[in-house]
């Protein structure tokens, strides 16, 4: 395994004064082992670590950077914004824009507010379907992240029906008890647990793709039933596509599905690289919070003049002709070249994508659950991992994310990626 002394140096520095060395946990490298590149610039489908090594990336910033990285018009807005002043306090009419971007877009929210993160997001979408509702029991599914709340960082429990436990130490046990852990994918718990508790279920919550137990789609039936169940009883259905919004296509993953949510989280791709977040949905729930309704929500830096400029800018450019149907094309060719050279190699594995997300998985078929998604060859992954980072790749440190591909990742740049893969392949 190869290290680089100046990305060491830094990570020994960073380790005195933040913990772990880094601001978010897979950053670390823990689950692959190693010294984290610390990146001082991106272009393009590449960016450079502290040594001057250049990598092609498949993160791009964990899913925003959907028209590579510093694309001029983004960088240009960013630069006009910050010139007329960073943060205000106050309303701007870009923050309307945006809104009203973003309600075109997806046509099932029909009000929208913008925060800064996901978790915000993700929080706030739970506190107002509670609000809305009188309700507090919230579902959620196993291998699905939304955010660092308290109410959403729990496991799933001993039994089927059983609520979930604390996956995070200073979460307190009443927190867990108002959230229902359910296998994802599975459309029978939905039925049993609406059979048993629909009349206290305030919320569904799910990831219609998954992108942090690696890459897995929804099923139809799974939503549709979800869809059937929450209308049937009056729960909200809330599509997290902090992800898949944006990135799986023009409409998020609903429009793929054609399943209209009651509440949409969005994230990442319409902050263009910056923070921002949202979460919006039909117009009588958004009634309900402040300063209309009893729901509070606040944020100082919500809609924040030069992230809301990267995110305008970068909603613009997606929606030039023939964008989705490249980015997919782009998808498609990457993990079927790998597929390929894994087969090629003799290696048990396989590879699927969703518009610009794909999934990587150390197994014989792409899994439909967390469970399955358990069984794949994590030490398997982890050397894959090492070996294309020393050919000059960068994917997710974890066999458990989801990677992204960008306007900017090229026929070559993927033909280069494939290259890669046939040596770490070959590596064993």
């Amino acid at each position: 395994m190869s290290t680089s002394s100046l990305n060491d140096q830094l990570f020994t520095r960073a380790q005195a004064s933040t913990p772990g060395g880094v601001n978010s946990p897979v950053r670390a490298f823990r689950s692959v082992g190693g010294t984290p590149r610390f990146i001082t610039r991106a272009e393009g489908a590449y960016f450079w670590d502290a040594d001057g090594r250049r990598y092609i990336d498949y993160i791009g910033s964990w899913g925003p950077a959907i028209v590579g990285h510093a694309h001029p018009q983004v960088v240009k807005a960013v630069q006009d914004a910050a010139a007329r002043g960073l943060s205000f306090g106050a309303p701007t009419e870009a923050e309307i824009d945006m809104a009203e971007e973003i309600c075109r877009l997806v046509p099932s929210v029909e009000q929208v507010r913008l925060v800064s993160s996901g978790t915000e997001a993700a929080m706030s979408a739970l506190r107002l379907a509670r609000g809305a509702t009188g309700r507090d029991m919230v579902i959620k599914f196993e291998g699905c992240y939304h955010g660092h709340a308290d109410s959403l960082l729990v496991k799933a429990g001993s039994g089927l029906l059983t609520f979930g436990n604390p996956t995070s130490a200073g979460v307190p046990a009443d927190f867990a008890a108002h959230t229902m852990v359910l296998d994802y994918n599975n459309p029978q718990q939905l039925e049993d647990a609406f059979s048993k508790m629909g009349d206290r279920i305030a919320c569904v919550i799910v990831e219609p793709v998954a992108g942090n137990m690696n890459l897995l789609p929804a099923t139809p039936e799974f939503l549709q039933t979800m869809r059937r169940l929450c209308s049937a009883h009056g729960s909200v259905l809330i599509f997290d596509e902090v992800m898949s919004g944006f990135r799986v296509a023009l409409g998020g993953a609903q429009s793929l599905y054609g399943i209209a949510p009651d509440m949409t989280v969005l994230g990442k791709v319409i902050g263009g690289g910056l923070p921002v977040a949202a979460f919006g949905g039909r117009r009588d729930l958004m009634q309900h919070l402040a300063p209309l309704g009893a729901v509070y929500q606040a944020g100082t830096l919500s809609g924040n003049p030069v992230a809301v400029a990267a995110g305008l800018s970068t909603l613009k450019l997606i929606q030039q002709p023939g964008f989705y149907e490249s980015l997919g094309a782009t998808g498609r060719r990457l993990t079927e070249g790998l597929g390929q050279a894994a087969r090629d190699a003799g290696v048990s594995f396989c590879a699927a994508a969703v518009g610009g997300m794909f999934g990587l998985y150390f197994a014989d078929k792409v899994p439909t659950n967390y469970s399955e998604m358990m069984t794949c060859d994590k030490n398997r992954f982890n050397a894959f991992f090492h070996a294309m980072l020393d050919e000059g790749v960068y994917l997710a440190p974890s066999a458990f994310e989801a990677g992204f591909v960008s306007a900017a990742h090229s026929d070559a740049v993927v033909d280069e990626t494939i290259a890669a893969a046939r040596k770490a392949f070959a590596k064993g």
